[in-house]
């Protein structure tokens, strides 16, 4: 089905050009449904608002600098069985953004903090909150920049307003300078405003030793804890234990007598000149002497004279 000629101007001025896509599709649905035409155009109606929930999402998602596609769907539950899946589900509804409180994730590396803080964020995308996901040291760094181009009141003010700011691996990286001082400024902007996931691999009392300043890490920690959702994980690194499980694979299908050697793929050097137990090399090679050396003196003079 072609679209009536004066059909296309008329969506674009009203913005609506990407009903075109599943109009064909959905022309032939109500002729074979013999839908009205409120149907018709209730249905066309639903696929644009789709179509516009989708880009606003995708663009959301964009902004929100998200490292990688990460879900609660796709995080292994069964890994840490110690983990409260209860609460993290409670915090997937997003309850904890209009409370306006914090949500800190810490435990040892590799046990899925990044992953459970991207998994919220997406979540609170879902629901159609706005969301920053950054490291602590990427945030401080563009504050100290903005600080020499004089926008650090606007890249604070940023920084604010946003409904949902994820700050990954807090305390990796000692605070430097006056990072303590542009860390305590963020999060007295968002307490009791906006919400704060912070993951971290150091333990609740360790957080206020990672600022040089003590009475203001006291200060900055008290209003992160303050009503504060906590999901503590305890267990072994899920990065670590896949590679075991991997190399344990591949040694396991490797074919029956045969080994792997390092120096066969990397040579070693030092072994250059050494002799090799293989029955060929036990020959001696020997090349013939063209200008053979006279065994005795009176040989040397009978040569002389006959040169």
């Amino acid at each position: 089905m072609n679209p009536s000629p004066d059909l296309i101007p008329l969506l674009k001025l009203l913005r609506l050009s990407g009903i075109l896509d599943s109009l064909e599709q959905r022309n032939r649905q109500a002729l074979e449904g013999r839908f009205s035409y409120m149907d018709f155009l209730a249905i066309i109606l639903q696929d644009e608002v789709a179509r516009r929930s989708q880009k606003r999402f995708d663009h959301a998602l964009r902004k929100a600098c998200f490292r990688s596609q990460k879900t609660l769907e796709e995080f292994d539950f069964t890994f840490l069985p110690g983990i409260n899946r209860t609460l993290i589900t409670d915090l997937a509804s997003c309850r904890f953004i209009e409370e306006k409180v914090c949500t800190l994730v810490v435990g040892p590396c590799g046990t899925g903090k990044s992953h459970i803080a991207q998994a919220l964020g997406h979540a609170a995308l879902r629901a159609g909150y706005e969301v920053l996901f950054c490291t602590a040291d990427r945030m401080l760094t563009q504050l100290h920049a903005a600080r020499a181009t004089n926008s650090y009141e606007r890249q604070l003010a940023k920084l604010a307003k946003i409904d949902l700011l994820i700050i990954d691996d807090f305390g990796l990286k000692p605070l430097k300078g006056i990072q303590d001082e542009d860390f305590h400024d963020v999060i007295a902007e968002r307490y009791e405003r906006k919400s704060t996931i912070i993951t971290s691999n150091l333990d609740f009392p360790e957080w206020a030793d990672a600022f040089p300043n003590r009475i203001l890490g006291a200060a900055t920690v008290d209003r992160i804890l303050h009503g504060a959702y906590k999901v503590v994980l305890d267990g072994q690194s899920y990065r670590a234990t896949q590679t075991v499980m991997r190399s344990s694979q591949a040694r396991s299908q490797q074919p029956a007598g045969v080994t792997h050697s390092p120096s066969a793929a990397f040579p070693d050097k030092s072994r250059a000149g050494r002799t090799v137990d293989n029955p060929l090399n036990q020959a001696k090679i020997t090349k013939p002497n063209l200008c053979p050396k006279p065994e005795n003196k009176d040989l040397k003079k009978e040569v002389k004279k006959a040169l």
